[in-house]
C-alpha cells in the first residue's frame, strides 16, 4: 500500500513561483503513474497534471498549461509540480495521487483513475 506526503505549499503573491513535491513511501513508485489534483470549496477535484511512470509523456489542464511543469525522480521516490506565473485562481489545496494500474501509454486525467492520494497541501495566491 502507497502511501503519499505532499510538501511545499504556502502563501505566495501572484506572478511568483512554487515547487510542490510528493514522496512516496514504498518500492513500487517507478511503477505507478502519477498525478496533480487541486480542490476549491464549491469546487469538484480537478485535475492539473499527470505523468506516466517512465516520465516519458505528461499531460496537462488547459488552465495551468505552459506555467506549470510536472516531473519525476524515480530514484528519490518524489514527484513534483513546479508552479510558475501563479493567479489567484490558482489558489487550492493540491493533492498528489498514484495510479497503480493501466494502460502505460496514456495519462489518466479522471481521479477516479487514481487509487492513492495524499492529504494535501495548501496553495495560496495572493493578488
Amino acid at each position: 500500500q502507497a502511501q503519499l506526503v505532499e510538501s511545499g505549499g504556502g502563501l505566495v503573491q501572484a506572478g511568483d513561483s512554487l515547487t510542490l513535491s510528493c514522496v512516496v513511501s514504498g518500492r513500487g513508485f517507478s511503477s505507478y503513474h502519477m498525478g496533480w489534483f487541486r480542490h476549491t470549496p464549491g469546487k469538484e477535484r480537478e485535475f492539473v497534471a499527470g505523468i506516466l511512470n517512465t516520465g516519458r509523456k505528461t499531460q496537462y489542464a488547459d488552465t495551468v498549461k505552459g506555467r506549470f511543469t510536472i516531473s519525476r525522480d524515480n530514484g528519490k521516490n518524489t514527484l513534483y509540480l513546479q508552479m510558475d506565473t501563479l493567479k489567484p485562481e490558482d489558489t487550492a489545496v493540491y493533492f498528489c495521487a498514484a495510479r497503480t494500474y493501466g494502460d502505460s501509454n496514456r495519462v489518466a486525467v479522471s481521479r477516479n483513475d487514481y487509487n492513492y492520494w495524499g492529504q494535501g497541501t495548501q496553495v495560496t495566491v495572493s493578488s
